[in-house]
């Protein structure tokens, strides 16, 4: 009866994943440059293993040994007495072998105890590349898997042939690693998705998804907050195949009749949780998020999914909906919208938000479908390493444009700043500590600075003038500039660097003196002394002469002051004429102005002898 319950078991669970598996997976690849020998020169390409620390945004330079024992690399090497220790100034040792026998973690595990740097496997059969995966080992077996910090990567048996061959000729193979490339980097924001799931009975793939999401959380959320990121988190469901609608498996399994399932999460369909009851959470976390991004607030996904696992895990049995809605409220968030979001999983329609986040698991483009749990994908590719806080956010940190990273992905515990050894080979003014040097995650770049508003322009690696209008301000503009006996003179101009009035030189490095007395371009008038002074010069006549320098003559200083009395006293005279008359008028036009204004008043009192004259006549009296 044992036996066929476990039959049983892996019939449905191979039902579930058939509904998805007619898709298309996608290899994420790194190169490969080998740089010597000559024969083997060329770039390569290799699948990046699912498991280790792939250094996306950088390179890894080493030599590649081949075991003259354990070549598949399936036993310790200790066992062998082989080491690849790197020694104080060596190369590090890129370890190849033989794909077989064994699970390609192992091969990893035994090769970085042995010292390794990085693992290549080669593969035994002419076949695409693959993409190397974690097994689906016993707790007690898979401890060693979320200890795996280097680097693998699977390449074609023809290649594999070809190392081989020359590291038995005695040739020293060199090779450099580049994952430069391995992810899209277009601008100044990362967009990622992290395709989850609420089980948390699924062995170690389970616990190393759940302390991912808490360690990295911190870091998501400020990501998110300052706007650096755009996160969504995705929930894979199968749908159950129309032959098996009215099975006791299906029904416990899935929700809607059947269109979204889970797989049953102790694999034991006799006790414990029900795959339904994972479907149910799933999409409670996914509406939580769509409802939480309304509000503004995404990075709250984060704090629920944490708290959940925390708060009602399987093993408590407070896998539940109670428990969930607690979670909930205590972080504020709307639980009515939450359940308008969620609709009705018993009812036989589609449920919209499982039905889009099936359909975004189909790949578009480059991505791929998206078939193992957990996935990581970034700008639209999907992540190849173990879920470790700084190997995701060293991975996000090589999705951004050069020079638009945050400040967290330039931390020493991130990258190395290449700008702190010989100024990375940039120019530089040391004099006003500006330089050109830009470190970046990928590496540094040569690119001449913007300071205070000036832009500088040049090659950046010998060459960085500054331009435009405030150019002087920087540094005087790199032109030349000195202070002597209380002057100051400058070389910059709006146009570059030109020597003032009174100097020669480039007007960069040198301006000097220029002596116009000696050089008799200036005060050579007859009468005229010179005394040459640091940036000018001194001219002056002798008695009563005034020298003229727009002339550069001299002329007699007393006809300019007789002139000079003559003309003040004929202004003088003239302003005083000007006010008598001015004061004659006045006075005229003040005395006729009050003749008038008398006379119209007396002629309302006292009529004028012609007016009575003129009222006789009109009553008829001579």
């Amino acid at each position: 009866m044992g036996g066929k319950f476990v039959w049983l078991r892996v019939v449905w669970v191979s039902v579930l994943l058939w509904g998805s598996c007619w898709g298309k997976f996608v290899v994420e690849k790194n190169s490969l440059k080998v740089t010597s020998p000559d024969s083997l020169k060329g770039i390569y390409e290799c699948a990046i293993g699912n498991f280790g620390v792939p250094q996306y945004g950088g390179t890894m330079v080493g030599i590649v040994a081949y075991p003259r024992a354990n070549r598949k690399g399936c036993q310790s090497f200790g066992n062998f007495d082989i080491s690849y220790k790197s020694k104080p100034g060596g190369f590090p040792t890129f370890l190849l072998v033989d794909r077989g026998d064994c699970y390609f973690t192992a091969k990893a595990w035994n090769a970085q105890n042995a010292g390794a740097a990085a693992v290549l496997v080669a593969d035994n059969k002419a076949e695409p590349l693959i993409t190397m995966d974690t097994p689906e080992e016993d707790d007690n077996k898979a401890d060693y898997l979320q200890n795996i910090t280097i680097p693998s990567a699977l390449i074609s048996k023809s290649f594999g042939d070809s190392l081989k061959k020359a590291i038995e000729n005695g040739d020293m193979v060199s090779v450099n690693l580049d994952w430069r490339e391995s992810l899209p980097h277009p601008d100044d924001r990362v967009e990622y998705e992290f395709w989850t799931n609420s089980n948390d009975e699924c062995g170690p793939k389970c616990d190393s998804q759940i302390q991912f999401v808490k360690n990295f959380k911190g870091a998501a959320q400020i990501l998110e907050r300052k706007g650096y990121t755009q996160f969504t988190p995705h929930y894979i469901t199968w749908y159950c195949p129309e032959a098996f609608l009215l099975s006791k498996q299906c029904k416990s399994q899935c929700i809607n009749h059947g269109r979204y399932c889970a797989p049953d999460p102790e694999q034991d369909f006799s006790k414990g949780y029900d795959g339904k009851d994972v479907v149910v959470q799933n999409l409670r976390q996914v509406c939580l998020f769509k409802v939480a991004n309304e509000s503004g607030k995404p990075w709250l996904w984060w704090d629920y999914v944490t708290d959940f696992a925390i708060r009602c895990p399987m093993s408590d049995k407070k896998y539940t909906k109670e428990c969930a809605e607690e979670v909930i409220k205590s972080l504020g968030i709307d639980l009515k919208k939450i359940d308008k979001c969620m609709g009705d999983p018993d009812a036989d329609e589609e449920n919209a938000v499982l039905k889009a986040e099936q359909d975004v698991q189909i790949g578009k483009n480059s991505r791929g479908d998206v078939t193992i749990l957990p996935t990581l994908v970034i700008n639209n590719r999907q992540y190849r390493g173990k879920l470790d806080k700084a190997a995701v956010l060293k991975a996000i940190c090589a999705g951004f444009q050069e020079t638009t990273e945050p400040a967290v992905c330039l931390s020493e515990e991130i990258e190395t700043n290449e700008c702190r050894e010989n100024n990375g080979g940039c120019w530089q003014d040391k004099a006003a500590n500006i330089t050109a040097c830009k470190d970046t995650f990928r590496g540094r770049i040569c690119e001449c600075p913007v300071v205070e508003g000036v832009k500088f322009v040049g090659d950046g690696y010998t060459r960085c003038e500054a331009s435009g209008s405030g150019r002087c301000e920087i540094n005087n503009g790199g032109c030349w500039k000195k202070s002597h006996e209380g002057k100051t003179f400058s070389a910059c101009v709006d146009e570059g660097c030109k020597c003032p009035p009174g100097f020669k030189g480039d007007g960069v490095n040198k301006c000097e003196d220029v002596d116009e007395c000696k050089e008799k371009t200036a005060c050579q008038c007859s009468g005229c002394k010179c005394k040459n002074n640091w940036g000018s010069y001194e001219c002056s006549c002798g008695d009563d002469l005034l020298y003229i320098k727009e002339h550069d003559t001299c002329i007699s200083k007393k006809p300019f002051t007789e002139v000079g009395w003559s003309f003040l006293w004929v202004i003088f005279f003239g302003l005083v004429i000007a006010g008598v008359g001015a004061y004659a008028v006045y006075k005229y036009r003040i005395r006729s102005y009050m003749d008038s204004e008398i006379r119209a008043i007396m002629a309302q009192y006292m009529p004028l002898d012609n007016q009575e004259a003129q009222n006789h006549i009109h009553h008829g009296e001579i």
